[in-house]
């Protein structure tokens, strides 16, 4: 087997799917891409098992074979080569040659017949979504779901595809992010839980792109394809919860204000928040915001007084900051609105502007007890 390839165009393409290859695999052949290579074409495969990611670039060859490569050393080499054209040869002894316009270099390769197929999708629902679109559902949602290993479906995305909207939900039990499409339809619904490490990889590779992505999935599988890329995944088996029920429906308190102002003053009032609660105090009343902090433990504590536009009665809630910034982080719009019927209940955090046509994003903080 040989092939000649250019090196920044394997370097972008081997970066592109790294991402899934574990750094302590069970299956030591797992530590490798697969390369097949047919009629010109190069395809690169990375795995966990879970989620498998290919991507396939031009090369100039004649030749038909599969080998399995080493991925790190593959790619740290990779990253020390100016843009030249490589040549890859397979030497006897399962031994893979590199070489370029500096030197020669030599690996050693696994038989590819070890290597694990992704899955079939038997019997599967089809749909497409735009690439920015999906690329931006994940960004706005990735951020809110769990880690909580005995609580599975709430450490992924749900997506819940209709045929009036596509909506997009992550959860943590602390905050909550729905994000709609109203000029998004499917031809059936269907709903799914995506896990968190595929959709970090599809955010890297998506962004930027305008183009159509084609999903698949049935009861236990999704696979995307895009471009030159397709990524195949394992779902998180459960049901994911009612989201809707604890999303309160009447908040007739509702707080416009500059969302940097808003962050900016919570970034500066946390500092000398508990480090065990990071708790935050908001009192509204009339045009001014009230945030304070303190931490008995330390003898510490800030106030500021802000500017703002509310409408309700006078109240004192209480958040925890890290929750409350890592939201408002996760918007654009320069002006958004916190809504609140109690003390107790969630805050609804929404972006006032910058959404395009049929965008929806509503972002829930619950609430912590007040101290005395």
């Amino acid at each position: 087997m040989k092939f000649i390839v250019s090196s920044s165009s394997l370097l972008k393409n081997v970066n592109l799917i790294s991402g899934v290859i574990n750094s302590n695999n069970t299956l030591p052949i797992l530590d490798n891409f697969l390369f097949e290579l047919e009629e010109g074409k190069l395809k690169i495969t990375g795995s966990d098992l879970e989620t498998t990611i290919s991507t396939t670039l031009e090369v100039e060859s004649s030749d038909s074979a599969q080998i399995a490569v080493p991925s790190k050393i593959l790619a740290d080499t990779l990253k020390t080569f100016p843009d030249q054209p490589l040549t890859f040869i397979q030497k006897e002894d399962n031994l893979l040659e590199i070489v370029s316009e500096q030197g020669n270099y030599q690996i050693a390769m696994e038989s590819a017949e070890e290597y694990p197929h992704a899955p079939e999708i038997q019997d599967a629902t089809v749909s497409t979504l735009q690439a920015g679109v999906l690329s931006e559902a994940i960004a706005k949602t990735l951020f809110a779901t769990g880690n909580d290993e005995l609580r599975p479906v709430m450490t992924g995305v749900f997506f819940q595809a209709g045929t009036d909207s596509f909506k997009f939900v992550a959860t943590d039990a602390h905050r909550l992010v729905k994000y709609t499409r109203k000029d998004l339809q499917a031809n059936d619904a269907a709903e799914y839980i995506m896990p968190k490490k595929p959709l970090n990889l599809l955010k890297n590779v998506l962004s930027g792109s305008n183009e159509d992505v084609n999903i698949e999935y049935n009861q236990t599988n999704t696979r995307f394809s895009f471009q030159n890329i397709v990524l195949t995944c394992r779902l998180i088996d459960g049901k994911y919860p009612n989201y809707e029920a604890v999303i309160p429906k009447e908040n007739p308190n509702v707080l416009t204000i500059n969302r940097n102002m808003f962050l900016t003053s919570l970034k500066r009032v946390a500092i000398f928040s508990n480090k065990t609660t990071n708790q935050v105090r908001l009192k509204l009343s009339g045009s001014s915001l009230n945030i304070n902090a303190e931490d008995l433990d330390f003898s510490s504590k800030a106030e500021e007084r802000l500017p703002c536009d509310y409408n309700g009665a006078d109240m004192q809630i209480g958040f925890n900051s890290k929750f409350l910034i890592e939201v408002l982080n996760n918007l654009q719009s320069d002006d958004i609105t916190l809504e609140m019927s109690e003390p107790s209940r969630a805050g609804i955090i929404k972006p006032v502007d910058g959404l395009e046509e049929g965008e929806e994003i509503l972002m829930l903080v619950m609430p912590v007890m007040l101290n005395a």
